[in-house]
């Protein structure tokens, strides 16, 4: 019996997918795992519309308030609108007149290019020299203050020095609003930014130097620091985790320092800047970096190999920069921190001038009295502190290895966590450290000590912060942080409007009259009477003011960044020292000058801290003058020669011949001598 045979059975291997129609799948139920976003109740949308709205509202209203405030305190303290045209120039004193005389020059010029390179190859500012002043003196607000002057009409609506300081306060309107929406980005409140507006404006001695010299570099400067400020604030609260958002950083700083190498004209200085090195070896750094188990051992060994590698990187690429690109080393930048930690002693006259300085002094007493007057520093200080030691935590939590939160919480408590606040906090600490050793450096730093101060005080996660430490448990600690972060700032709002609103009105209903009748008189002479090829030669700080004034060629500018100039102030400055009138005489023609001015208030100058008087120093830097130390130095047989000038006897009525004179200054022609007197 033949046995039943049953159906075949067909033994199948399972094909294999393809690696395609898994990553596709696995996206596919990846994207049906991710619940759909809830829709946003309108009342919910509405309140967020509201509050942004209000908030710019807030913010565009504080800058254009701030800006209108600066244009009536200006027409109030020098009167400008009923003032002539050079008694208004003469309000912009030194380095200030210079700046806003190329401006005059632009708009002078028939075009635009023309113009341009008058500046840059400029011949009728400083006798026997050829400057490029676009370069020397960032001259680029004034060609595009004149080209926006001439493009927009406006030279037949308004003058044109309205125009130029109307830019300058509608920037610092937008320093401003910049810090305001920084501060309101960093707390999620604008109550932050009314806050720093307002401690900006009482502390603005300390904040700005726009009320004593509009056409200053810093007033055109600031604003688009603190715009780049606020912009970066709100690129890091976007939580800067990518590798791809970090490259995407450091190519910005490369951008921007090559732009900078270009703009200010093939500049070495740039490519030879430890910041180029640290941003090029951190790419290598990252481009080498292995991808290991976060929290591991060897994780660790390699981060600290990292480190490593970067410091070496950037000090090799530094070294490397610096033998192929021709560079001038910055030597008086070194000796006069050498001189100032008291690490050398100099006679130089201008290391010691420059020392004497009150922006370069460290910041007095006045200083921190103001800032805790107004209670910015007190909330600063606490500010800084919680958010310095949270940041501290978090460093530590990632050395144990233990990985942090993706989106931090209110409840959490960590406010050391957020990008943006750690930022923020080494960037203060290092403006303050400086504005500690040089106290104009902190027209940089106290308007950031007002943001971080305002977001501190209105920010809930920094009381929550401080509970969390504190164990408060009595009171729910989320809802007293939210009270704080109101009641606070409103506190302190009304005792600053209380105590220093009626102040400020005060200053701008006061009437202040800036005249000096002297200075206008000597620029009118010179107008009338001086040749037009006359070159004057006195203090670099009026040469500024005839440059603007008179157009008329001088010897020296009130500009330290070129070693030539700094020279020709020196030996100009000779002129209040005790040297013979031979020896003034041949300084003087050397630089092919016709005019001296003798100024009465440097000549008879009675100043507040020994030793710094122009006189002094000249007399330490002649070795005329008795040290501290008790050595006794050469006695000069002759007398000062601003002195002994004015008295109209042999050997000086020989070389200088008075032609003008007033209460403040001495006009002398330098005569031509065939021969000097043995």
């Amino acid at each position: 019996m033949a046995e039943e045979e049953g159906p075949p059975v067909e033994l199948r291997q399972r094909k294999k997918p393809k690696s395609s129609e898994n990553k596709e799948s696995a996206k596919e139920e990846k994207i049906s795992d991710i619940p759909a976003p809830e829709r946003v109740p309108k009342h919910v949308l509405f309140q967020r519309f509201a509050k942004i709205f209000i908030g710019c509202l807030a913010a565009v209203t504080s800058g254009m308030m701030y800006a209108l405030y600066l244009s009536a305190y200006h027409e109030r303290k020098f009167w400008f609108s009923n003032r002539q045209e050079l008694e208004r120039e003469i309000t912009f004193q030194g380095d200030s007149a210079i700046y806003y005389s190329y401006y005059k020059d632009m708009l002078k010029a028939p075009s635009f290019e023309r113009g341009v390179y008058e500046l840059t190859h400029n011949n009728k500012t400083v006798s026997l020299k050829t400057i490029n002043a676009v370069q020397q003196m960032s001259l680029y607000p004034e060609l595009i203050a004149s080209v926006l002057y001439q493009a927009t009409g406006s030279n037949e609506i308004i003058e044109p020095v309205y125009f130029y300081i109307g830019i300058v306060f509608g920037l610092q309107g937008i320093y401003v609003t910049a810090l305001f929406v920084t501060s309101w980005l960093m707390s999620g409140t604008w109550l932050a930014g009314m806050l720093t507006v307002a401690w900006f404006i009482i502390n603005r001695v300390d904040t700005t130097r726009i009320e004593y010299s509009i056409p200053l570099r810093e007033n055109w400067a600031l604003p688009y620091f603190a715009c780049q400020i606020a912009a970066l604030t709100g690129y890091l609260k976007s939580n800067l985790n990518t590798y791809g958002e970090v490259y995407e950083v450091y190519k910005i700083y490369i951008f921007s320092l090559f732009l900078g190498y270009l703009l200010q004209f093939e500049n070495p200085a740039l490519l030879v800047s430890p910041l180029l090195s640290l941003v090029a070896a951190l790419m290598l750094a990252k481009c080498l970096q292995l991808n290991v188990k976060k929290g591991s051992f060897i994780a660790k060994i390699i981060k600290v190999i990292n480190f490593y590698l970067v410091c070496t990187l950037t000090i090799t690429l530094n070294i490397i920069m610096k033998m192929f690109v021709p560079h001038k080393e910055n030597g008086h930048m070194l000796k006069f921190l050498e001189v100032k930690f008291g690490l050398n002693m100099t006679k130089n006259f201008t290391m010691n001038w420059l020392l004497c300085q009150e922006s370069l002094q460290a910041p007095s007493q006045d200083f921190f009295l103001r800032l805790t007057q107004s209670s910015l520093l007190p909330f600063y200080i606490l500010v800084l502190i919680i958010c310095f030691l949270s940041m501290l935590q978090v460093i530590f939590r990632r050395i144990n290895g233990k990985s942090l939160k993706e989106t931090v919480t209110l409840e959490d408590g960590r406010i050391g966590e957020r990008p943006e606040i750690i930022y923020h906090v080494i960037h203060t600490i290092l403006l303050g450290s400086l504005a500690m050793v040089i106290e104009g450096l902190k027209y940089i730093w106290i308007p950031y000590v007002c943001m971080l101060a305002a977001f501190g005080v209105c920010s809930p996660e920094l009381w929550m912060t401080l509970f969390k430490w504190l164990r408060l448990r009595t009171v729910h600690p989320i809802l007293l942080a939210l009270i704080l972060s109101m009641a606070v700032p409103t506190i302190i709002g009304l005792s600053l409007w209380k105590e220093f609103f009626p102040r400020l009105m005060t200053e701008l209903m006061e009437l202040q009259e800036f005249y000096d009748p002297d200075t206008v008189e000597l620029m009118t002479w010179i107008k009338r009477q001086a040749p037009v090829a006359a070159v004057f030669a006195g203090s670099p700080q009026l040469m500024g003011a005839i440059k603007l004034c008179t157009g008329w060629m001088v010897t020296s500018l009130p500009l330290y960044n070129d070693d030539d100039l700094l020279k020709r102030n020196e030996n100009i400055y000779q002129i209040y020292s005790k040297r013979s009138a031979e020896d003034i005489y041949k300084i003087l023609t050397s630089y092919k000058a016709n005019y001296l001015i003798v100024e009465d208030a440097i000549c008879n100058e009675v100043g507040t801290m020994r030793g710094c008087r122009v006189k002094d120093l000249l007399d330490i830097a002649n070795g005329h003058m008795v040290c501290e130390e008790g050595d006794k130095l050469t006695y000069s047989k002759y007398g000062r020669f601003c002195h002994e000038v004015k008295i109209n006897y042999s050997p000086y009525v020989n070389y200088f011949t008075r032609v003008y004179w007033n209460r403040s200054y001495f006009v002398y022609k330098i005569n031509t001598v065939i021969s000097f007197q043995s």
